[in-house]
């Protein structure tokens, strides 16, 4: 008896989970439509139009392959007579009749969603465009803002540096002196 009410309390809690899944889906799909909502602070009338949530609503998505509703509602006289005819065999169907119907149910086909945008070019051609931005801005920054290098980065002055360092032979055992020759004036 009680694994049977265990088992009854899975199931219940597998089912709320798949319904909280499929309106958080539907929620998510209705946020990012563009149909879905105007927004009012851009000038649309000042009216905010709403998608109703506790409806089934259509959508196109690879994730989820069987939308709440039909792609169309409002069915023609031959759209009926269509779907009488799917009633039937479908061998007297013709390829024609079996892509209507096909469209009558969903807007677009698998292919047609995995189908290459091009919008990898415009997202390329943006990054491009501010890293170039921002190479311009460092130059003027180089130029404009920091001040000049400090003499003390002059190839002559570090020259001088190495020769002030060598005269007071700095670390003459392993350093910067014991690579340089004092009897023949040169590095070793």
């Amino acid at each position: 008896m009680e694994g049977a009410e265990s088992a009854l309390h899975r199931q219940m809690q597998h089912l709320t989970a798949r319904r909280v899944a499929g309106l958080l889906s539907r929620r998510g799909v209705a946020a990012f439509s563009s149909s879905g909502v105007k927004m009012a602070s851009h000038g649309h009338g000042g009216v905010t139009e709403q998608t109703d949530m506790s409806v089934p609503l259509y959508w196109d998505r690879l994730d989820t392959p069987l939308p709440d509703r039909p792609y169309k509602d409002t069915l023609s006289d031959a759209d009926k007579s269509l779907k009488q005819k799917e009633k039937g065999p479908w061998n007297s169907l013709s390829k024609e009749e079996k892509l209507a119907l096909y469209r009558l149910t969903f807007n677009e086909t698998y292919a047609e969603m995995k189908k290459p945008t091009g919008e990898w070019k415009t997202v390329l051609g943006g990054i491009f465009f501010f890293i170039g931005f921002t190479g311009l801005v460092v130059l003027w920054q180089r130029y404009y803002v920091y001040p000049p290098h400090p003499r003390t980065l002059d190839d002559e002055w570090q020259a001088m540096q190495v020769k002030r360092m060598l005269d007071m032979r700095v670390n003459p055992v392993e350093g910067f002196s014991a690579k340089w020759d004092y009897e023949k004036g040169q590095w070793k």
